[in-house]
């Protein structure tokens, strides 16, 4: 079937407020993949809604209440699909198999499942700015799914049971939450301020206290990010969901980031649960923190094993440039520049090479 099969059975939901920056390019793109578009407008006082209409006459208005869920099902309710995909302005389109996708939504055996978009993030930490790649829930036939929680809202099966997903072929480019994104929107207060409220109704929820955290975390306030995550930790949780993943690496990073190095190293009692590169790069740095280099080399190695991570260059010149830095500490020069040189284009590595060249 030919593209605008798809699009006859696909609706994008997007629910906005102050997108007149991104909203146009979010929906040019989109407007390749889903023929109908619903756009839902919680208050915006700038051009957004004219820029919503230049696209789609399925422009509605929703009076805010502090509740993203009852936002996201107002929109799926506009959907004249059952198949919805759901987008936020700040995401923009970037590549997508038309085939694999009309596959997904036209078999009926899939009807309980949920398709996987691939999200790429440009995230800064104390390290700097780096590319974060990730799978985010987001295509779903509407008769069996909706959004549960006021805030970071998760697609719920109707009937409540677990639910299987399938990655599909659609890549999104997220600028969300780089720095000037997030200075502009206050982005971060708003969500403090809902988790908060949230926190009211459920104190001991693991996953508003892991998202709380985070917040926290991307404001650099690691002390207050690395208390959330304790607290989450706490509880009983189930070590193979993904926010769980997260959370713990999250966690080690606060701990880091705040000069706990020596509490970090209890990290190592989640290893049996993670055997990924990304888990493998975070314990690396934990024992570089605390001289234990031996260990961080063997780690940073394991890394390089692995075909993908979810921070891009895990598995290849981060870790060969860190093992390069251990090597240059140590004083052996000629091993460090060994590791910086198979860090091709990565600019510290160059600079290292540099001088010990000169």
């Amino acid at each position: 079937m030919k593209l605008k099969g798809i699009k006859a059975l696909l609706t994008l939901c997007m629910i906005v407020k102050n997108e007149e920056q991104t909203l146009k390019n979010c929906l040019s793109r989109a407007a390749d993949l889903a023929k109908e578009l619903v756009i839902v407008d919680t208050g915006s006082t700038d051009k957004t809604k004219s820029i919503a209409l230049e696209f789609t006459d399925k422009v509605y208005d929703f009076k805010w209440c502090n509740d993203f869920a009852k936002a996201r099902n107002f929109s799926i309710s506009k959907a004249s699909n059952d198949w919805v995909i759901v987008l936020d302005a700040d995401e923009f389109i970037e590549d997508f198999d038309r085939k694999g996708i009309l596959k997904f939504i036209s078999n009926e055996n899939n009807c309980k499942k949920v398709g996987r978009i691939k999200r790429k993030s440009l995230m800064e930490d104390s390290f700097g700015v780096k590319k974060y790649f990730e799978r985010v829930n987001r295509v779903f036939n509407k008769k069996y799914f909706h959004y549960k929680g006021i805030i970071h809202e998760q697609i719920s099966s109707m009937d409540g049971e677990a639910y299987e997903t399938e990655n599909l072929a659609i890549s999104v480019d997220h600028i969300g939450y780089t720095k000037e994104v997030v200075n502009r929107t206050n982005k971060l207060k708003r969500n403090i301020d809902l988790l908060n409220e949230a926190m009211k109704d459920a104190p001991d929820d693991p996953y508003l206290q892991y998202q709380l955290g985070k917040s926290y975390y991307m404001l650099k306030n690691y002390n207050k990010a690395s208390t959330c995550f304790e607290m989450a930790l706490k509880h009983d949780v189930d070590y193979r969901l993904e926010y769980v993943s997260d959370l713990v690496e999250t966690y080690g990073y606060s701990l880091i980031d705040s000069g706990r190095y020596s509490d970090a190293l209890k990290l190592e009692k989640f290893a049996k649960y993670y055997a990924n590169a990304d888990f493998c790069f975070l314990m690396a740095l934990i024992y570089m923190n605390n001289a234990k280099f031996t260990l961080a080399v063997e780690n940073y190695m394991k890394c390089t094993r692995f075909e993908e991570s979810k921070v891009e260059g895990v598995t290849s010149y981060l870790s060969y440039y860190n093992i390069g830095v251990i090597y240059d500490v140590l004083g052996f020069k000629e091993k460090a520049l060994e590791y910086y040189n198979m860090c091709g284009n990565y600019e510290p590595a160059i600079a290292r090479r540099k001088a010990q060249l000169n």
